[in-house]
């Protein structure tokens, strides 16, 4: 009797198979997950491939989607006042082709006119750094005499750079093609914007879902063109302040780089190094002393140092900041697939992600990853 109410304390052993299921189902799930894995890099690399591969019809739709979306709140506001959508979005693209093209026009006259004497520049720039190479020169003058591999170099001057009608009129419908699309695709964008909204929001099946996408689209509408009319404004003053400050020290041309400064800051980190590279050599360019030179490039930094780490952040808000790895790691990206393009778009469309990916269930992960 004692060996049988012990053997009922045992419990009873787990039969054999249930284990060996056990173990095949676990194995199975881990297979499935590495050939989830493998797809999922599949998916991405044929993503990369096809974004590049369409970058032609991409990018001016990427451009255009971020300039209706910024331009849109004064549209609405316009049909607030019962003036039609279509006469507020004609008006106000005629507005900006205008003032777009007069800007182009007068600093069209002297960006060419530093492109065509960039070779005679370099020259003329060379020698004013023989002071500070002149060491180094010695230094490998002496080296090679001790190592007896002295030679005599016949130094090669570049052709000069230059610019022929035909790469002018092979280039202008080109370019004249993309403008045209984008002012078109930002037009119906506006005219249209909330009707497409509407029809997307009419094919969800149910009302909950109908008021949840609603709130989603409006909400990421919101934020992403207050970013970026917010952002606009912000580069736009800091060109503002940029020509103002290289006017006052009888820099010349001061509007053309104060819009290179203002088109630069699109792209953070990279375009203030750019920029103040390019007024440090622009300013050896035209001025004997090193102290004069240098002041623009020096005080263009501590203007950018200003407005990257007090005035953007108080602007923006803690919300909109990113971080510095995410946003070199998205300009390496974007600026390897698109080029120049890609770069001054990258910010943009990674604040873009960011926000759509904190409203959508399953993508908070990526919003508190690329936050700062």
């Amino acid at each position: 009797m004692r060996t049988v109410a012990v053997e009922a304390m045992v419990p009873p052993r787990q039969p054999r198979q249930d284990v060996m299921r056990v173990i095949r189902t676990q194995s199975a799930r881990r297979h499935l997950r590495g050939i989830r894995i493998v797809l999922n890099i599949f998916v991405m690399l044929a993503l990369l491939y096809t974004v590049t591969l369409t970058k032609q019809l991409l990018i001016p739709l990427v451009l255009a989607s971020f300039i209706g979306l910024a331009l849109n709140p004064i549209v609405a506001r316009g049909a607030q006042w019962h003036i039609p959508r279509w006469l507020g979005a004609s008006v106000l693209m005629i507005g900006l082709i205008t003032g777009i093209s007069a800007g182009v026009g007068m600093l069209a006259q002297p960006a060419m006119g530093w492109f065509h004497e960039a070779p005679t520049a370099i020259r003329s720039f060379v020698p004013k750094l023989r002071t500070f190479t002149q060491p180094f020169e010695a230094a490998n003058r002496a080296t090679q005499s001790l190592s007896g591999q002295v030679r005599s170099q016949v130094v090669q001057q570049p052709p000069p750079l230059s610019i022929s009608a035909w790469d002018v009129v092979a280039t202008t419908p080109k370019v004249l093609a993309g403008v045209l699309t984008v002012v078109l695709l930002v037009f119906f964008f506006l005219v249209y914007g909330d009707v497409m909204l509407r029809r997307l929001v009419e094919a969800s099946p149910s009302f909950g879902y109908k008021r949840h996408a609603v709130s989603i689209v409006r909400s990421i509408q919101y934020e992403v063109s207050r970013y970026i009319l917010t952002a606009t404004l912000i580069n736009m003053g800091l060109g503002a302040i940029t020509a103002g400050m290289l006017w006052l020290y009888h820099m010349p041309d001061p509007l053309l780089w104060g819009t290179v400064a203002m088109l630069a800051n699109y792209i953070p980190y990279v375009g203030a190094i750019t920029t103040t590279t390019v007024l440090a050599i622009v300013g050896l360019l035209n001025f004997n002393d090193a102290g004069a030179a240098l002041l623009p490039a020096l005080t263009f930094a501590g203007i950018t140092a200003l407005e990257g780490n007090v005035v953007t952040p108080l602007i923006q808000g803690h919300r909109m900041r990113l971080s510095p790895i995410a946003i070199l790691l998205w300009l390496l990206i974007w600026g390897w697939l698109w080029g120049i393009p890609g770069a001054l778009l990258a910010v943009p469309m990674l604040t873009s992600a960011k926000l759509v990916a904190e409203r959508v269930r399953g993508w908070a992960w990526f919003a508190r990853m690329v936050q700062r």
